[in-house]
């Protein structure tokens, strides 16, 4: 096992010819901090759960999905449009690789979930879904449809403040995520991604009801969330998926 790379603000090497170009907007990021152990039976083969001071963390992340286009194609106004709302959890590799773990994506979308189902093997699932902006509020709605469990519900609004200058530790911990962790065809694939600095503002959480982290089979969250986070977004590259196993190692 080698040691975690550091958590950078920026992007590693670009990941050349891209697989997906999309664009994350509108992006709302709740998080919890859990007991390394209460999840670790959740994360894939050959990764554990990542920590920051001892804690690991679940995240309620709601966004707008944007034009997703493949390779270097133009990304699609239609079906590459529509809102998202994730369950995430924090993995680490043999090799080091810190990454995001999604236990559930609940999308608006049918096309793009059977398409991230049966293509990427990704637990896209879904979703009535609606992302509205009022003032300094944004308010995301969500009632999964297929395979379910069927109602499964988010509805989130958050108030957005000041830009953050200089994120703390646990902010870049929580966002600066170069790729993710999936079982893929009975092994772990590693996906990464590429994308510029995130620009993050603080942000109050005025409405949190929802069942979706323990749908996703995830402790449920009993307190105030141990941050808040609200971002425009940024333009995404999404490279090719590689089995931890084969990159290269990172150092010892």
């Amino acid at each position: 096992m080698h040691k975690p790379t550091p958590v950078t603000p920026d992007a590693p090497a670009a990941t050349g010819a891209p697989l997906l170009t999309q664009e994350w907007l509108d992006l709302a990021f709740v998080h919890w901090a859990v007991e390394p152990a209460a999840v670790a039976g959740l994360m894939p083969r050959g990764t554990v759960p990542d920590t920051h001071d001892g804690l690991t963390y679940v995240g309620l992340v709601a966004f707008r999905m944007h034009r997703v286009g493949w390779f270097r194609l133009p990304g699609l106004p239609y079906f590459g449009s529509f809102p998202e709302t994730n369950v995430r959890l924090y993995s680490v590799d043999a090799h080091g690789r810190r990454g995001v773990v999604f236990r559930s994506m609940d999308a608006s979308r049918l096309v793009p979930v059977l398409m991230g189902r049966f293509v990427f093997r990704l637990p896209y699932l879904w979703s009535r879904m609606s992302v509205r902006s009022a003032g300094d509020t944004v308010t995301y709605t969500s009632s999964r449809r297929w395979p379910g469990p069927r109602g499964a519900y988010s509805r989130i609004t958050v108030r957005t403040g000041e830009r953050v200058p200089e994120p703390t530790a646990l902010e870049y911990f929580l966002t600066a995520r170069w790729g993710l962790h999936n079982a893929f065809f009975g092994g772990t694939a590693y996906l990464p991604n590429h994308h510029p600095r995130w620009p993050l503002y603080r942000a109050e959480l005025v409405t949190c009801d929802e069942n979706l982290v323990a749908a996703a089979g995830v402790p449920a969250p009993t307190g105030a969330p141990a941050s808040v986070l609200y971002s425009p977004g940024v333009r995404v590259r999404l490279g090719r998926p590689a089995r931890p196993a084969a990159l290269s190692p990172l150092g010892p």
